[in-house]
């Protein structure tokens, strides 16, 4: 069984722009509706097809009740079995739930041993928002060089102790907290 989750690009952060852009994603996905809609950042960018790097000048004002009414509107419609938010602050998601008739089902976020979202995690909780972590086992550091995650000291001695890999440490701290746990992998043999 699949679980289909997709996200609301920063071009798309527009109260006008958000059912026609799940109805494009249903529409490439030869979908009648996806499990999960996220609004991918609490950022709004000029309208238009996705640049990157972005231009602080591209960036506008977000309006958060306008996109989370549409947001509640594709959920109505059935086009959405849930909704919910992705990099979002707890000052972002009071924004939110100050408007909302349907909360966020869900707030997926970095979260891993190394960043571990104690205060926005205990947020969520008391709020009924399921937490998903991505980057469970970290990423590049900012200088390129090394994982945080992967290269920690503290979680390699956990493992050797355990008879575990640092991943299977990170994993299952991960899991223990209660925490969807999303994996990637650019490695073919690895998926």
């Amino acid at each position: 069984e699949l679980f289909v989750t997709s996200k609301l690009w920063c071009t798309q952060n527009h109260p006008d722009l958000v059912l026609p852009s799940l109805r494009e994603t249903l529409k490439n996905l030869q979908m009648e509706y996806v499990d999960l809609y996220l609004i991918h950042w609490p950022v709004c960018i000029k309208p238009g097809p996705p640049k990157f790097p972005n231009k602080k000048e591209d960036a506008v004002p977000l309006d958060f009740e306008g996109v989370w009414r549409a947001m509640e509107e594709c959920q109505r419609l059935g086009l959405a079995k849930a909704i919910g938010v992705s990099n979002f602050t707890t000052k972002h998601l009071d924004r939110v739930l100050a408007v909302a008739t349907i909360p966020p089902a869900v707030n997926q976020v970095e979260l891993n041993p190394v960043w571990q979202q104690r205060t926005l995690r205990a947020y969520c909780a008391d709020r009924g928002i399921h937490v998903a972590a991505y980057s469970s086992l970290g990423g590049q550091n900012w200088d390129g060089q090394g994982n945080a995650v992967l290269d920690s000291e503290v979680l390699a001695e956990i493992a050797k102790a355990r008879g575990k890999t640092v991943a299977q440490v990170a994993l299952r701290w991960i899991h223990e907290q209660g925490v969807t746990c999303i994996v990637q992998s650019y490695n073919k043999e690895r998926l």
